[in-house]
């Protein structure tokens, strides 16, 4: 019998088995694609197959069947997805098809080595079912075993296809007029960022600054291993700089670092590809879970969830351009009865929300700083229990603390307290969560800092408070809807 007490009602998952990394993440003729790293005949990683599953909206999903199986080349690891619009593969007759570029991943038969390399598949039938293409592979490199997750996209101003994959710890970069020849362009990432893990799931793309179409840069996401020594488990950073067709060039320091998200539960993310111009969204989702103990989170029957899906943007704080990332609209209509609480004076043993049981919700809220050395919002709360969301004004610093969130023994790492640092705003301080059954996501302030943390309350834990130390601090607004499933 499978227990769903962890199944969350708005974040999407695999009907059944293992689930890891968004793959193949494509907008064509009205759908949105989601395929995803699969092991269809068990709990835990195994041979990868491509899951399938598509949304007109992105919230609503339609499971359907596997779109790839491991061949006689390997097991099919992450890649991405586009639109042939103008039939540059040959593909499609004129027309226009989907093309998946993927990672086969086997042993090399002279050796005991990995070995990693570039595949191609093509629907056309709006990915209902795929054909592998007879030239398999398409690209390979032998000096790097870990060779793989091949983003690709159509770069406008030189008229070609450009693939970034991961190459060790750096990302390669690679061009082609019909997806199948591909010649090297650069490589990035030596000296520059994080080093903590192989590099995996790059993604490369344009975003106006502020809104500002004349004022563009480049954003480059890259995820990172988990390495036993790092208690972070594996994470995602990103670079902001320029990108001209051949190579990409960091607006930063090398050594700085940019972490996409200070919790410990979005990785391997990347963005859709073809959406249309109208829509103009950079649209990104995450797989929720870390490689510290992604193989033993407590469910049954299923295993991992993604992240909300989100929108990116640009935008300049001071000297910098930073990330921003937003819950996508469309969740909106999710939200059910809407409680709403106006300046409030929170204090020690205040009970304001004492009456509300819930597990997937959702607060909107902004307090303003006053006399109080921590205040914020107690989750999933009961006598023992306790999951935490606040903000620490001597250190301007937006938190999660999931140390007492309910089930935590089944790895040494997951218990914690996740922190960034996020400045109020004239004296204010701006939060938007979002909890389901096993999961929270905090976006702070515009959305320039996200944490994002599996939790696994056990049964009893659906309490939710305000809360302030040593002080107070005033509750502006606050509204508190429930969230369902569509």
């Amino acid at each position: 019998m499978t227990t769903d007490v962890y199944r969350p009602k708005f974040h999407f998952t695999p009907l059944s088995n293992w689930m890891n990394d968004p793959n193949g993440l494509v907008y064509f003729e009205g759908e949105y694609h989601l395929f995803y790293q699969y092991h269809p005949y068990g709990m835990t990683w195994g041979p990868m197959h491509w899951g399938h599953a598509v949304s007109k909206d992105l919230v609503s999903w339609e499971h359907l069947p596997i779109a790839l199986e491991p061949d006689e080349h390997g097991q099919i690891f992450s890649g991405s997805a586009v639109v042939d619009w103008h039939d540059t593969t040959g593909f499609f007759g004129g027309k226009a098809g989907l093309v998946a570029i993927f990672t086969h991943h086997d042993q090399d038969p002279g050796s005991e080595r990995v070995r990693e390399r570039q595949s191609l598949a093509y629907s056309e039938d709006s990915g209902r079912t795929w054909t592998k293409y007879s030239g398999n592979p398409v690209l390979a490199d032998s000096r790097f075993p870990d060779f793989r997750d091949p983003k690709v996209f159509w770069h406008g101003p030189t008229s070609q296809w450009i693939l970034i994959l991961a190459s060790g710890q750096t990302v390669s970069i690679y061009h082609s007029t019909n997806l199948k020849d591909w010649s090297f362009a650069s490589q990035f990432g030596e000296g520059e960022g994080a080093h903590i893990g192989v590099w995996e799931c790059p993604d490369l793309f344009e975003l106006p600054v502020d809104g500002d179409p004349s004022r563009t840069k480049w954003v480059m996401l890259v995820s990172i291993g988990n390495s036993p020594e790092y208690v972070e488990g594996s994470r995602t950073q990103y670079f902001v700089g320029q990108f001209d067709g051949t190579t990409f060039k960091n607006d930063d320091e090398p050594e700085a670092v940019r972490w996409l998200d200070a919790g410990r539960d979005n990785y391997a993310g990347v963005s859709w590809s073809d959406i249309p111009g109208q829509d103009g969204r950079r649209i990104y989702i995450g797989w929720m879970s870390n490689w510290k103990y992604a193989n033993l989170t407590p469910t049954e029957g299923w295993r991992s969830a993604m992240t909300l899906p989100r929108t990116l943007e640009l935008a300049s704080r001071g000297d910098q351009t930073i990330l921003i990332q937003k819950p996508i609209a469309e969740l909106q209509r999710l939200k059910e009865d809407g409680y709403v609480f106006e300046n409030v004076e929170v204090e020690p043993g205040t009970q304001l929300l004492s009456t509300f049981a819930l597990s997937s919700f959702q607060l909107e809220v902004e307090f303003e700083l006053q006399t109080a050395s921590e205040f914020g919002f107690k989750l999933h709360m009961s006598e023992s229990s306790e999951t935490v969301v606040g903000y620490v004004p001597a250190k301007q610093e937006v938190f999660v603390d999931r140390s007492r969130s309910g089930n935590t023994g089944f790895h040494a790492d997951f218990p914690g307290r996740h922190a960034v640092q996020v400045l109020p705003q004239h004296g204010r301080i701006k939060l938007n969560v979002w909890v389901d059954a096993c999961s929270v996501e905090v976006f702070a302030g515009e959305g320039e800092a996200v944490i994002t943390d599996l939790l696994f309350p056990q049964e009893g834990q659906s309490g939710i408070e305000v809360y302030a130390v040593q002080g107070t601090a005033k509750l502006v607004s606050l509204r508190l809807s429930q969230v369902a499933s569509k």
